[in-house]
Parts: structure tokens; sequence; C-alpha cells
């Protein structure tokens, strides 16, 4: 009996929650990917290989083009990325024509409101107090729209002539007391039987539009509170799969409730690859299907920074390539190197070999584990031209050598790299 294998559909596709979500699913043989998102300008066709524009969940229409996509992709999961996504999707909940992993309206009440929040976990869970701008108010303080994301429009003020400023240019503002402490990320998985079934906690050492690109793990005590927190939230909110809560310290160093939120978070490839793949027992746990966790030492930390993917019009079926100081360099293999050549190898490429290697390229292949790789072996002397054994329709040359890229270049007209320029080339999208 085959596997069941889903056809899943992350929307938007681009957010660092989507592509986290991704990043998880893309190894699992029972999931295959699809993407959407509304509007071109955005990362998310450099990440799938299959992605398409949809109207905005604010446009008319919107949930028609969404369900007729899922027809034609025969898609059966749509698996929300982005917090306003979330809440489109369960308002829409019983016109959307497949399943979704999402949580219950009654939790988005609550956490699609930070005041609402608060106001529920007042007096079980530390929270900051929420001051009256219109009253006498001590700054420094912090002010956030009451329904927002990804700490856009938070700002701290610091003056009565600031608040009044930001409290005109923030809508539904929420004044809170400001904690200068440290803040924490808190990653958690639920089943809607056993309650909560993982909690990891982690630093926002730093943060860059409102995602932790650097985390480490929180101390052995304060995952113990913030288990015990995540049990009383988990008591009042029925949530059900991968969700998280922010806390922040305040002057004494006691953490305060920030906010919870009911998705994946951007960052939760920190308890990932401890062994808990969110965004896949979050389906399961949707399907109401059995898991269970099987979890490694969590990392010392993670540190997060930009990702360079191309487009390019370049195509090509025949990859020459030098042995000595690009695919090997200081005599071990240049991964880099290699995995281009899996990958080209993987979409039909054939593989040549062009060496002037002093020994027999085809031992010093073996020896490097690197045999059978290549559909020819050239061996040349110091004396040939690499350029002479090169058919040029539909091919590309690697070399270290700028002389020999420039010989082959101007000879044949084709494309050619070094180690460094090969990024261009590395198509990992999602497939």
């Amino acid at each position: 009996m085959g596997r069941h294998v889903r056809n899943v559909l992350i929307f938007p596709g681009g957010t660092e929650p989507g592509m986290e979500i991704a990043r998880a699913l893309k190894g699992c043989k029972e999931v295959r990917l699809f993407a959407a998102s509304s509007g071109e300008g955005n990362h998310a066709p450099f990440v799938f290989s299959r992605h398409a524009v949809l109207p905005d969940v604010f446009t008319p229409g919107w949930l028609d083009a969404l369900n007729r996509l899922c027809r034609d992709w025969a898609i059966d999961v749509i698996y929300p990325s982005h917090d306003y996504i979330v809440e489109a999707l369960v308002r829409e909940r019983d016109r959307v024509s497949v399943a979704v992993v999402a949580p219950p309206a009654e939790v988005l009440a609550v956490t699609a409101s930070k005041r609402a929040t608060l106001a529920l976990f007042a007096g079980t869970i530390p929270t900051p107090a929420v001051l009256d701008p219109r009253a006498s108010v001590n700054f420094p303080a912090f002010l956030k729209p009451d329904h927002g994301y990804g700490g856009q429009g938070a700002v701290r003020v610091d003056s009565a002539v600031q608040l009044q400023g930001a409290l005109e240019q923030t809508a539904a503002p929420l004044l809170l007391e400001y904690l200068p402490g440290g803040e924490y990320t808190i990653d958690c998985l639920s089943d809607r039987e056993r309650g909560v079934v993982f909690v990891g906690g982690r630093t926002r050492e730093r943060i860059r539009m409102g995602t932790a690109m650097r985390s480490v793990s929180a101390s052995a005590e304060y995952d113990a509170l913030f288990t015990r927190y995540a049990r009383i939230i988990q008591a009042r909110l029925p949530l059900r799969g991968a969700w998280f809560f922010q806390m922040r310290e305040d002057a004494s160093g006691e953490p305060r409730l920030l906010e919870i939120g009911a998705r994946v978070a951007g960052t939760m490839a920190f308890n990932r690859v401890r062994g808990v793949n969110f965004p896949w027992l979050s389906i399961l746990e949707e399907e109401r299907a059995p898991f269970e966790l099987l979890l490694n030492e969590p990392p010392v930390a993670i540190d997060r920074a930009l990702t360079n993917r191309f487009a390019h019009r370049l195509s090509y079926r025949r990859v020459y390539v030098d042995l000595d100081d690009t695919l090997l360099l200081n005599d071990r293999v240049n991964v880099d190197v290699a995995a281009f050549l899996f990958r080209a190898l993987n979409d039909g490429c054939e593989l040549v070999l062009l060496t002037k290697c002093l020994t027999d390229p085809n031992d010093v292949l073996a020896a490097r584990r690197l045999a059978g790789l290549f559909d020819r072996v050239v061996h040349l002397d110091e004396a040939q031209s690499k350029a002479d054994h090169i058919d040029p329709e539909g091919a590309i040359f690697i070399d270290d050598s700028f002389s020999q890229r420039r010989e082959v270049a101007v000879r044949h007209g084709i494309p050619t790299f070094d180690a460094s320029m090969l990024e261009l080339l590395m198509n990992d999208r999602v497939d």
C-alpha cells in the first residue's frame, strides 16, 4: 500500500514563517509543497518551484481564487504563515474547500488582540501594566498597536510630546510599562487531547523586522517556569499544533507576558533541529493522527543572516569542470562545487571532468569517494588546451583559472564560472 502524500499549500510562501514551514516539510516524503503569495515582489518564487500569485485577503474574490487554485493543484492542506492570512482563513473556514492548519476561532479572538491577551491572563501570568495615555505616565513607556505583528508600529516613548505624536500614528494604540530586560520566545506544541506536549524557550538576542536573528537556549530554571505558563495558557485557550508566546523581563528580572502567536514562528528552527518538526506535527494534529517526540539536546545558539537566491536565464545540459583548486581545494573536496554537480546531475546534465592533474584523476576521485560521478573524465597534459575538448552546445565551464575561463569564453562563447560564482546556479527551490 502506497504512502499518503499530501499536497500542502503554504500561503504566503515568502514570509519568514513560510520559509521555515518549507524547510521543515521539504524533506518529508508524505508532503509535496506548493506556495502562493499576493504580489510578485516577494521571495517565494525563489524558494518554490510551484508558486502562484493570488489576490490578498482584503480584495473581493480572494477566497474564490484560492479555492480555484486548490482545485487546480489538488491541494489537500493549506498552511497559513501570516497572522492576517490565519485570521482570514479561520473566519472563512466553512467556505475554504480544503483543510486549514490553524487554531479555532475562539483562540484567534484572543491572540489577535494584545489587549485581550493581557486581560485574559492578568493575575495568572505576570503581565506588563497597561497605562492610560490620558493620565500621568512614568516614562519611558512602550506603545504598540493592539492588532499587529512583527513589531511593526511598536516604539519606546520617552516624553509626553513623543507619546502624543506616536498615538496619532498608531491604530488602536496600547500603552504599556517599559520592560528593560531580556526577551524570550517560547516555542510550544499542543495536542487537543494531551494538551501541551512540548515547550522550549529561547532568547531573542538580535532582532530584525520582528524576527529573532540570534537565539540561545533559555536556562533550565526559565524553561520550567515557561512550561508552567504554557500550561496555564493552554488551560484557557484551546491551542493546537504549533504556537508560541513571548515574554520580556521587567526591571527586577521577572519575565512578563507580551503576546501569544497561534502559528509557526520564523525561528522555530531552533527547536526543530532538536526533533520537533512543528509544521509536520501540526498537520498530523490537524488530521488527528498519533505522533510522538524524540528530542535531542538543544543547540547552543542559532544565528541567522540573509540568504542569496538569484533569477537567471541560463540554460545548460552539459557541465565541464576542473579538478585541482576547483572540485578539490587544499586537497579536500570543495563541498559547494560538489553540491552544485549533484544538483546538475539531478537535473539530467552530463558531467565532464577536464583536468591536467599530475596523477591518474580516477584514482584521485576514488580516494575522495567521487568515483562514478562523471560521465567522462578527460585527462590532459600541461600543453593541451581545455577549450579543444569542449562541445559548446548547451555547455558551461567551471575552472579556478581565469586564463582558462577566458580562452573557453572567447573561443566558444559559453558561460564560464569559478567556484564563487556558482551561487547563481544553485537552484534550491522546493520541488
